[in-house]
């Protein structure tokens, strides 16, 4: 069986139980289903700190663990997109909670007492997801803390503008495997806002140009672009803002940056990348809570 390391569990030494009869493998385990408790834990490609960022998992993510190490890693499977990695064992959790509310805010903070005075416990990123037990205006509470209700949406109501939602990113810095105001790369920033959105969302550029709205004539589509549109470079993904500009996460500007389309479309050709497809994503309005 041909498989995409990137989501599927299995190693040469390990793979998860369901997969037994499809992998080959030393041994096969069940899931141990944790869940991020960490703001964000980064999901690393091998259980050391300086090994390459992947990606990054956000609080109350749910996790499937098959390997904790003695150094404290633990290898499994993000349940939001399916990607596998390493995470470090402290930053998750067996007490699993039953997320109500996420963070629509870039970043909010969580105070010990409801009282802004007092210092924070911790940063939550946009699209953290928290349990609320109940609100006492101006705070939601949870059981680790009281957090402005205002930064909280209910967990299924979802923005109808992904562009919109990468707008809020402008100026945030570029990070290889980020998904958060902190630092978020190309498909980082896509898949947060469409996601967002009420759509699911692979997590890598490749990924989400084979899986990600309909494919579109790129003449046309360059030459009248549509606002939501995405161009596909190798490796590369950007979001059409209007006619004449993108909004993408990117190593030229180290942050997320509206340029012009066609000095990004040059300035990415003469260093060796043509676009690859543009895609069209429809959106249709949701509601919830």
């Amino acid at each position: 069986m041909n498989f995409d390391p990137r989501v599927t569990p299995a190693r040469p030494d390990l793979a998860a139980s369901h997969l037994q009869g499809q992998v080959d493998a030393e041994r096969f385990v069940d899931a141990n289903i944790c869940e991020v408790f960490d703001p964000r834990a980064p999901v690393r490609r091998a259980p050391i700190p300086d090994a390459p960022l992947e990606t990054e998992a956000l609080k109350g993510e749910r996790v499937s663990v098959y390997e904790t190490t003695s150094e404290g890693w633990c290898w499994g499977q993000l349940a939001s997109d399916g990607y596998v990695g390493w995470i470090p064992a402290q930053a998750l959790t067996t007490a699993l909670t039953d997320p109500s509310m996420k963070v629509q805010a870039l970043s909010t903070l969580a105070f010990p007492a409801p009282d802004i005075k007092v210092p924070p416990l911790e940063a939550l990123p946009f699209g953290a997801q928290v349990a609320v037990e109940r609100i006492e205006e101006p705070f939601a509470v949870t059981a680790h803390g009281y957090i402005p209700a205002r930064h909280l949406v209910p967990i299924d109501r979802f923005e109808n503008d992904y562009v919109a939602v990468a707008e809020r990113f402008l100026g945030a810095p570029y990070l290889w495997g980020g998904k958060t105001h902190l630092g978020l790369d190309c498909s980082g920033l896509l898949q947060t806002a469409v996601t967002a959105c009420g759509i699911a969302c692979p997590r890598d550029s490749d990924m989400q140009e084979n899986a990600l709205g309909e494919p579109v004539s790129v003449l046309g589509a360059l030459s009248m672009p549509q606002r939501g549109d995405l161009i596909f470079w190798p490796g590369h993904v950007a979001l059409v803002r209007d006619r004449k500009a993108i909004i993408h996460a990117n190593a030229h500007h180290m942050a997320v940056a509206i340029e012009p389309l066609d000095q990004a479309i040059a300035r990415i050709k003469a260093a060796g990348s043509e676009v690859t497809s543009v895609r069209r994503v429809i959106v249709r309005t949701q509601s919830g809570g």
